[in-house]
């Protein structure tokens, strides 16, 4: 086979692989998802999440604030996901759901390709299931201690977050209220155990870009267990925080 001919050969090759490679997806290919969120609610946030999920952890995508006539918008390709709306009296996009705030059930949501359109109802919530330290029994069992910047400054308005994992990947099983003036933080558990220490002046997702973080460790590069006996009080138990950058 002369050199002309194999050249040819390896074009041809050439050009019908290039023909079975799949077109990429562009905008086109989105589905528009639009609707209402009824009283009407404005400032409220419609929350998508993908099966399987933490549904009261960050979401893969989250709508624009609905507008005075509880109007919301996105675009989501095709497929199956869950979706909620919430509305916390404090303007936040992240955070408890607390008594007084709004918050939808959970809504399954198939995409085949046509725009959907959906009415969402998103009733105040009454009372609070989150166990935050107030909402604990109070008893002997929990933690205290003070939350300070890399200043060693009192810290106002910061959160404990407790977990039972070493990861801290998972949803908080147990959150402080916010410090004082004085960063001073305390919150009771319902049984002694191991836990794992994290503080934050934001709530819900990752931390982002200027917020305050840390976890409390005794200088090590993972978090350090923290061990808490039924009937005891650990106090001092201080974390230190620092901007995220």
């Amino acid at each position: 086979m002369n050199f002309a001919l194999r050249l040819l050969l390896i074009l041809l090759v050439l050009l019908t692989g290039c023909q079975d490679k799949p077109e990429s997806k562009s905008a086109d290919d989105l589905v528009q998802v639009s609707g209402q969120v009824m009283v009407p609610l404005e400032g409220a946030y419609l929350y998508i999440y993908q099966k399987g999920m933490d549904l009261y952890g960050p979401a893969i995508t989250v709508s624009k604030p609905t507008d005075a006539s509880g109007r919301f918008e996105l675009a989501l390709p095709p497929g199956d996901y869950i979706a909620v709306a919430r509305k916390r009296q404090n303007g936040e996009m992240a955070g408890p759901v607390l008594a007084g705030d709004n918050k939808s059930e959970f809504i399954q949501l198939h995409l085949s390709g046509e725009p959907r359109q959906l009415t969402v109802l998103a009733p105040a919530k009454v009372g609070d299931e989150r166990r935050l330290s107030t909402t604990l029994p109070e008893g002997k069992t929990g933690l205290t201690g003070t939350i300070r910047d890399a200043g060693g400054h009192p810290v106002e308005g910061a959160r404990v977050h407790v977990y039972d994992h070493v990861q801290m990947s998972e949803r908080p099983k147990f959150v402080s209220e916010k410090t004082g003036p004085d960063g001073r933080y305390q919150i009771f558990l319902p049984k002694g155990g191991t836990y794992y220490l994290a503080a934050r002046d934001k709530f819900g997702g990752p931390p982002q870009i200027g917020d305050l973080y840390g976890r409390y460790d005794q200088g090590t590069i993972e978090p350090s267990a923290v061990v808490v006996r039924d009937g005891e009080l650990l106090k001092d138990v201080d974390i230190t925080v620092t901007k995220v950058w």
